[in-house]
């Protein structure tokens, strides 16, 4: 995950253009129209099932408003603050919002844990062949080391970069330090390390809430949140304690979740078509790009109105996500290593190392899964 983030990371530094410019730019739009089709549609199936995950959970402590009326105020106050707000405050919010992770680290500590087996677990993890063990680890895969993500944080790094004056525009030449792609290195491999952090913490609790207790088919939030109650009922009010742990991570995690998805996806299609794009810009100055933004967040919202089940529906497109990532590490390994394209920047052996790894990994997974699917 951090070669992967640095890689892209490094290619928005070096190059002031979003990932699926530098692709077009260098290789055959045949490649790229598919790529940025299949992780738009990924996209927009993740922010319908995050909105009803948020809608759900919200629901868990306002029961009497319903479903629909928490699902749009939830749609409506991400696509204006997305919008309206300048880039620079947009992207604070953005980073108070990941501490909701910390409900997943807090509920670890609340219920019975068994650490010593969780490390052990860990270090050497049981290892099943069949179907849905590898359907899972595609899932998981597809979650930490997402499509939108590589999108994202390219563009993201560009937007920095005008904020900062070391750029006048998207598609300029940068003024790059080393310092400064220091920084920009640490701060990926920090934020990259307290994600997984984080998810090994969500999938700990995950095991001891559910697993360990026998449920394996949640349907909606609330049954989520009810296997909670008993793990913490010496607690005052521990049902509502265990609703409120719940809603906090699945909606803090949605509010800072779906601008990106939004975001990364009208980037993705802004810079394949050459439209102005970019959140440092306001509303009519970059028309395509926020129109994207709200028909993605729209119809991702129109999804939770035709029968779609949020919990399977997130897991399903993790899995979509781990298949798709697949051609696209590809590619980020070939474009970060062409010294054409980053010149004194270019990946050297302990980056190639980690994507084609990463690439290997992730491709003997997904075909594994094609394969026990027939």
């Amino acid at each position: 995950m951090v070669s992967v983030q640095e890689a892209v990371m490094r290619i928005g530094a070096v190059t002031g253009k979003g990932l699926a410019a530098v692709v077009r730019e260098n290789y055959s739009r045949k490649i790229l129209y598919p790529i940025v089709l299949l992780v738009v549609l990924a996209n927009t199936f993740n922010i319908g099932s995050d909105i009803g995950a948020m809608a759900a959970s919200a629901q868990l402590l306002l029961p009497s408003i319903p479903f629909a009326i928490l699902a749009v105020g939830f749609a409506v106050i991400i696509l204006l603050l997305e919008i309206f707000l300048s880039y620079r405050t947009y992207v604070r919010i953005l980073k108070w919002l990941a501490i909701a992770l910390f409900a997943y680290i807090f509920t670890a500590f609340l219920v019975n844990v068994p650490w010593l087996d969780a490390f052990k677990a860990t270090i050497i993890p049981h290892i099943e062949l069949n179907k849905d063990f590898i359907f899972m680890i595609v899932a998981i895969f597809g979650t930490t080391i997402s499509p939108y993500l590589f999108f994202w944080q390219t563009s993201n790094v560009v937007e920095d970069e005008i904020a900062e004056h070391r750029l006048a525009q998207k598609g300029g030449i940068p003024r790059l330090t080393r310092p400064y792609l220091r920084r920009l290195r640490i701060d990926t491999v920090v934020g990259m390390l307290f994600s997984n952090v984080t998810a090994w913490f969500i999938i700990v609790v995950g095991a001891v809430v559910l697993n360990h207790a026998g449920i394996t088919n949640i349907v909606t939030a609330a049954d989520a949140a009810s296997a909670l109650v008993p793990l913490v009922h010496t607690f005052p009010n521990a049902g509502f304690l265990a609703q409120l742990i719940f809603a906090i991570g699945v909606i803090g995690i949605g509010l800072m979740s779906i601008p990106v998805l939004a975001g990364s996806s009208s980037y993705a299609i802004s810079e394949t078509f050459s439209w102005r794009e970019g959140l440092f810009r306001k509303f009519k100055q970059a028309r395509e790009f926020y129109l994207v933004i709200i028909i993605g967040t729209l119809v991702g919202l129109l999804f939770n109105f035709v029968g779609l089940d949020p919990i399977k529906a997130l897991v399903m497109t993790a899995v979509f996500n781990g298949i798709v990532a697949v051609p696209l590490i590809f590619l980020i390994a070939r474009v970060s290593s062409r010294e054409q394209v980053m010149g004194d920047y270019k990946s050297r052996f302990w980056s190639k190392l980690g994507l084609w790894i990463t690439f290997v990994i992730m491709a003997a997974a997904a075909i594994a899964l094609l394969i026990s699917l027939f």
